[in-house]
């Protein structure tokens, strides 16, 4: 079984909730702060054009973003350009979980795990039959701990970077 598959035990101080637009500025600043040293900063064109309403949400904490799961469908084995926006939106059973970040202060707490967890929970309630991603920077250590799978083979957009990952897993 996934470590994805198990409930996280609640965190008061946190809330897991739809994004709104109000919360725009507050997830570009986090996008750019986690991103911009590596040149993979989409900015705000390209992130707004991520949105799927009921699949992407913001980690609200003391009144604040927090973090935030931008997911979208898209087809499987494939993944949305960083260098530029989507242009329409793309009909798939695949849930492809296109960025998260969580504010550095917030770090450590698992809150990352627990935003994937809801994110499971939500493809599952919504008949996405398989989760997608780009692993960055090497995380693909810590996607395969939480039960997503690497696809070598796919070859992703050059703006995710030179060891970038496509990885995946099924909602099951």
């Amino acid at each position: 079984m996934s470590p994805l598959k198990t409930q996280l035990p609640p965190d008061t101080d946190v809330l897991i909730r739809p994004l709104a637009e109000r919360d725009w500025d507050a997830i570009v600043a986090l996008e750019a702060g986690a991103y911009t040293e590596d040149g993979l900063s989409e900015g705000r064109e390209a992130l707004k054009s991520r949105y799927c309403a009921g699949t992407c949400f913001v980690l609200e904490h003391e009144g604040r973003v927090g973090g935030y799961l931008l997911a979208l469908p898209y087809p499987p084995f494939t993944s949305p350009d960083l260098s530029r926006a989507e242009q329409a939106g793309h009909p798939s059973r695949n849930l492809h979980a296109h960025d998260l970040v969580i504010a550095e202060h917030l770090r450590g707490r698992g809150l990352g795990p627990r935003l994937l967890t809801h994110l499971l929970i939500t493809a599952r309630e919504l008949g996405y039959e398989r989760i997608s991603l780009a692993a960055v920077r090497g995380a693909h250590v810590l996607w395969a701990q939480l039960g997503y799978r690497p696809h070598p083979e796919v070859e992703l957009p050059a703006s995710y970077g030179p060891n970038a990952m496509y990885m995946s897993m099924e909602v099951g």
